[in-house]
């Protein structure tokens, strides 16, 4: 493809401002900001070559505008203010000779960042220097009798917004944060797979999202657990709403919602973590400890919210942020092993105090909390973790890649649990904590590209993909290491997390789609908060739309 120089001398008699605009420099530290984002035009030439075919990622699909009249344009909508510093056209044979990129804030007031009259097809990747939500091209003379047709245009900026009255800085949909190369998504356009997303969100939140006893609380209820209101689905709730803004008007009320639910109901240990647990009154229960897997989604919430909104209004959601991360290394973290313990109240001396819970090693978490803090001890964290999962991979699960729930003796020769520990006889196996590993480690994998975590997660995929035949529909309800099944049927907990691990393989693009279609085939049921929360955080990260703060 050609790249096309600028002649700026032709620009003076064109505006009456200079333009900064020069060929684009790989390498330029920018990313894709205009993937699936809702587009309009002036004019389409006829069904099939919608705005929106220019910014869905697909080259065999094109915007077409009506033939043989001038102006016409395409515009994007990047869902708020974004600095923008690179644009890129893939023209088809219909070019414009006579064009101009603006940039707008309101999708009325135009400023100009490129312009030219001697454009000649092909591509024109430019660097250009602007501001604004919404990005178009303006074309003003066509290059042949026929309209302007682009297979792509591709913007690529950071959001500015930081809070206020600008809007989410990472509005759901806008992929900031493009993934490691070479990771899958299932087939489909990014506007179409957003579109299931924002579905299956919107009946998540109508079935789990509540305000059952005023006092200015959201909460997610949790049917399926032992107390109408756990940390964990508080955690969850957290993250799904703050990366959900931009899609849902009522994600920073709902978030706020939740935070004055976590500072109104502290650790009785350490009142900078959550309580785990809350009666039909809403009142802490049980002690009222904490619990590290709420606590490890609550920080990671808070960091994407100070991302999001800012921290300048209600809530300063990064003090808040790493205040909890701070107490989480204090009291939820054994401080010889640097593993995670299973929460607060296990101390030195007791018989859980070198047990972990698999599940709650979120691995790009860690990386979060050390970029939220500077503190290299995550370094430590996340290094310790990934050695386990390796070796528990390796030593108790080589044909099959899969964790327990819960390790034991973490201090000298690690293990899965040898019956119960914690939970039922299963807490060795993987079972109903351990189900969300795929994902977990499958997060880190598709953000990061750490080796690790890539094979990880390929181990896991070789495995369950080889296990079932492709067929999601086999994905039994739990397995011993050695791949032998637990229990039948089929339950959203254990089928949508190895969609995260299927994103990792290049030759799983079949897997990948059968996955997703079997998620898009299983309603919400409104008695499990568990596996309806877990698919949806899925579905967020195999269409792009997980991200690391």
């Amino acid at each position: 493809m050609r790249r096309h120089g600028i002649g700026l001398l032709a620009l003076a008699g064109l505006l009456a401002v200079p333009l900064t605009a020069l060929p684009h420099q790989a390498g330029a530290a920018d990313s894709l900001v205009s993937s699936g984002r809702p587009a309009t035009a002036s004019s389409v030439e006829g069904s099939g070559f919608g705005a929106p075919l220019a910014f869905d990622a697909d080259p065999a699909t094109r915007w077409a505008s009506a033939e043989g009249a001038d102006p016409q344009w395409v515009r994007v909508d990047l869902g708020s203010n974004h600095t923008i510093s690179r644009v890129k056209l893939d023209w088809e044979a219909a070019y414009g000779k006579a064009y101009r990129i603006q940039t707008s804030a309101d999708g009325s007031t135009w400023t100009d960042v490129y312009a030219t009259t001697t454009g000649d097809g092909a591509t024109d990747d430019l660097t250009v220097a602007g501001t604004g939500r919404y990005v178009r091209m303006y074309g003003t003379t066509r290059g042949t009798p026929y309209g302007y047709s682009l297979w792509e245009f591709e913007v690529y900026g950071s959001p500015t917004g930081t809070g206020g009255g600008g809007g989410p800085a990472v509005p759901f949909g806008s992929r900031t944060q493009p993934y490691a190369a070479g990771m899958l998504r299932p087939s489909g356009s990014p506007a179409t797979l957003d579109q299931k997303v924002v579905a299956y969100y919107n009946n998540w939140k109508s079935a789990f999202v509540r305000q059952n006893c005023g006092n200015g609380w959201y909460q997610v209820i949790s049917p399926d657990a032992d107390h109408p209101y756990v940390a964990e689905a508080q955690g969850y709730g957290m993250v799904i709403t703050a990366t959900m803004a931009g899609a849902d008007p009522n994600a920073k009320k709902i978030f706020d919602g939740l935070v004055k639910w976590k500072i109104d109901h502290p650790s009785s240990i350490n009142p900078n973590l959550l309580a785990a647990e809350q009666d039909s009154s809403c009142r802490s229960v049980n002690g009222g400890d904490g619990a590290t897997d709420g606590d490890m989604d609550v920080a990671y919430g808070l960091l994407l919210a100070d991302r999001q909104w800012g921290s300048s209004g209600t809530y300063n959601y990064k003090d808040l942020a790493i205040k909890h991360i701070n107490a989480i290394k204090k009291d939820e973290l054994n401080a010889s092993t640097r593993l995670l313990k299973l929460g607060d109240w296990s101390s030195p001396g007791d018989r859980y105090y070198y047990v972990s819970r698999t599940s709650d090693w979120m691995v790009d978490h860690f990386r979060a909390f050390r970029k939220a803090t500077g503190d290299t001890t995550w370094d430590a964290v996340r290094t310790a973790h990934q050695t386990q999962i390796a070796h528990l991979q390796s030593t108790y699960a080589p044909s099959t890649g899969l964790l327990p729930d819960f390790v034991v003796d973490t201090n000298t020769a690690p293990k899965p649990a040898p019956g119960q520990v914690l939970e039922d006889p299963n807490d060795g196996a993987y079972w109903w904590n351990a189900c969300r590993t795929p994902w977990r480690i499958g997060d880190d994998a598709v953000t990061s590209g750490d080796a690790e975590s890539l094979a990880a997660a390929r181990k896991l995929n070789s495995w369950i993909k080889g296990k079932t035949g492709g067929d999601p529909s086999k994905i039994a309800i739990g397995y011993a290491l050695n791949g032998s099944p637990l229990s039948s049927g089929s339950d959203a907990a254990y089928v949508a997390p190895f969609a995260v691990a299927a994103m990792t393989d290049a030759g799983s693009q079949r897997w990948l789609d059968a996955l997703w279609n079997k998620m898009l085939a299983t309603p919400i049921q409104t008695d499990s908060y568990f596996g309806a929360s877990i698919q949806l955080q899925t579905m967020i990260t195999v269409t792009g739309n997980h991200w690391v703060p």
